[in-house]
């Protein structure tokens, strides 16, 4: 009998990291280094390298992003995993960055999502808060 899948030793989808690190110590580079393997190994993927780029160019297209679209063209990619949208630039950089990864058939992974409030709350009389429509106390009731 064979042994199962799940004990055979099988390549997870191939991805590459992407880093922007300006006047950043060696240490904080060795530590999203590790963050993006260890984001890598509880999501069953293989992370092929990492690409960082040191420019603070507003440049979109510095010699790392461009080294990254190089390999993206390969076959077999899955994606590109940063640590956040931030590590693509601001934020026109990093929406035509985006753009760029996704043109090419990859897709863009997050480590940390942006933050999204949920429910979305809108600030009414002072001391509560309305959700979805909801009068919501500042105060927890006690039933008991």
């Amino acid at each position: 009998m064979e042994p199962l899948t799940e004990h055979r030793p099988v390549s997870g989808p191939v991805v590459y990291g992407f880093l922007r690190l300006v006047r950043v110590s060696a240490a904080r580079h060795a530590a999203l280094v590790a963050s993006l393997a260890e984001y890598c190994r509880s999501h069953e993927l293989e992370l092929s390298g990492v690409f960082t780029d040191r420019e603070a160019s507003a440049d979109v297209n510095s010699v790392a992003f461009i080294g990254l679209l190089d390999v993206l063209a390969l076959p077999d990619i899955y994606g590109v995993l940063a640590p956040a949208a931030s590590h693509l630039g601001p934020k026109t950089m990093a929406a035509q960055r985006g753009r760029r990864i996704e043109a090419v058939g990859s897709r863009l992974l997050l480590v940390r999502r942006p933050r999204t409030v949920w429910p979305p709350t809108v600030t009414g009389p002072v001391g509560s808060r309305r959700a979805c429509g909801a009068e919501l106390s500042a105060r927890p009731r006690l039933y008991g």
